[in-house]
């Protein structure tokens, strides 16, 4: 398979690949862009899609430069948001920078690439310099794109803070003189706005490559932690393989083409497979991934312990009725459950129990307002598929 072949497999837009070619000519390594805002402290899978095709490049002989956007993570992405995105301090991204490269490093190869923080370059920056930038791009043109136009039409707030997202995050590219940039799908109009800075700079313009955005446990919405649709990359084993579990068929087949770069001919055999037996094979691997083959064997053994022989775990979280309610004799279920931290909140607790989600010792509880009298006796609750836990007197 040649280089753009391989580069081109699982993508869904790839623009400018063809101005590459006088660069491979040269036997000079390609500089590939990567940016990553840390908005929250835990990667997800669906920056694992975009960290493997950086890994390709990487194993293709070229740069890797993870960008850390220390800066743009104090505006905040709007791509893909129908409102502005809350403002986190510097202390909460430093803090979550932090952790982004310890799991970024349980994809990429570490000695092979490039960390940049992108405050480097912009806290060095004065006001006149920022006009300098804003000048580069005209308001008709911030709203073609397509989350600005909706909010605009539906009157829905735009700071003009967000109107400059896609100039930094396009300048990044011009510091870097970077040759490639991947991103997901929401961030092609950004990624353009960095070509657009690079040809006037005269320097040449970098190759887009957006790769799709991978479907959360929903089945439906973009995987993302505020949908609460997504597996984290230190999601527990037992946690991982029941989450992945959880998806269906198709989006199962995603899973398998875009975390674990499966080819034509292992979809085909994932295809004659019994659905099942094909999405343990992949929880396994997952979990394999970013554990070992033993712990990911072990995370199968209990899920089958538990799901498919309709027993309980071995390892669940126990707590003591003191703990939770302290000297009461009685307790509603609903406050209960709610003080061991395990769920959202108490809303989410009172729907799972009114959808028959809920079982106290194997019995299922209708009633969310239901009085629980103090005990000597385990209580062992099961909320959902995969959530047990244990209340000892």
């Amino acid at each position: 398979m040649s280089f753009f072949d391989t580069i081109r497999r699982n993508t869904d837009t790839v623009i400018g690949l063809e101005g590459l070619e006088p660069r491979l000519a040269s036997k000079r390594p390609l500089r590939i862009k990567l940016g990553v805002d840390p908005t929250r402290p835990d990667l997800t899978f669906g920056h694992m899609v975009v960290l493997n095709k950086l890994r390709q490049f990487q194993d293709l002989g070229h740069e890797a430069i993870l960008i850390i956007g220390d800066f743009t993570t104090l505006i905040g992405d709007p791509s893909g948001r129908s409102a502005t995105r809350p403002v986190l301090s510097a202390d909460e991204i430093r803090g979550n920078a932090a952790t982004y490269l310890d799991q970024a490093f349980m994809v990429l190869d570490e000695e092979r690439t490039t960390v940049r923080y992108n405050s480097e370059w912009f806290n060095k920056m004065g006001f006149e310099d920022c006009l300098k930038l804003a000048r580069k791009m005209t308001v008709a043109r911030m709203l073609e794109r397509d989350d600005f136009s909706k909010r605009y039409q539906e009157q829905a707030p735009i700071s003009l803070v967000e109107f400059l997202y896609p100039l930094i995050q396009g300048y990044d590219s011009l510091v870097l003189k970077s040759d490639v940039e991947i991103g997901g799908t929401d961030q092609l109009f950004n990624m353009l706005v960095g070509r657009t800075l690079q040809k006037d700079a005269g320097l040449p313009e970098q190759a887009v490559i957006t790769m799709p955005l991978l479907v959360g446990l929903d089945g439906s919405r973009k995987m993302s932690k505020s949908a609460d649709n997504f597996i984290a990359f230190t999601d527990a084993p037992k946690d991982m393989f029941g989450k992945i579990m959880s998806i269906d068929d198709k989006t199962m087949v995603d899973y398998y083409r875009l975390l674990l770069e499966a080819d034509e001919s292992q979809l085909e055999r994932i295809h004659g497979e019994h659905p099942m037996m094909a999405k343990k094979h992949l929880a396994a691997s997952l979990v394999g991934r970013f554990y070992t083959m033993e712990v990911a064997r072990e995370a199968l053994q209990q899920f089958e312990q538990v799901f498919s022989k309709q027993e309980v775990p071995d390892d669940m979280p126990v707590f003591t009725w003191h703990d939770l309610v302290g000297d009461a004799e009685q307790a509603v279920v609903v406050d209960l459950m709610v003080e061991t931290d395990l769920f959202e909140s108490k809303g989410a607790i009172r729907r799972l129990i009114q959808q028959g989600g809920v079982k106290l010792n194997r019995e299922k509880i209708d009633d969310p307002q239901m009085s629980l009298p103090r005990t000597d006796e385990e209580c062992i609750f099961q909320a959902g598929k995969r959530i047990f836990f244990k209340v000892i007197g």
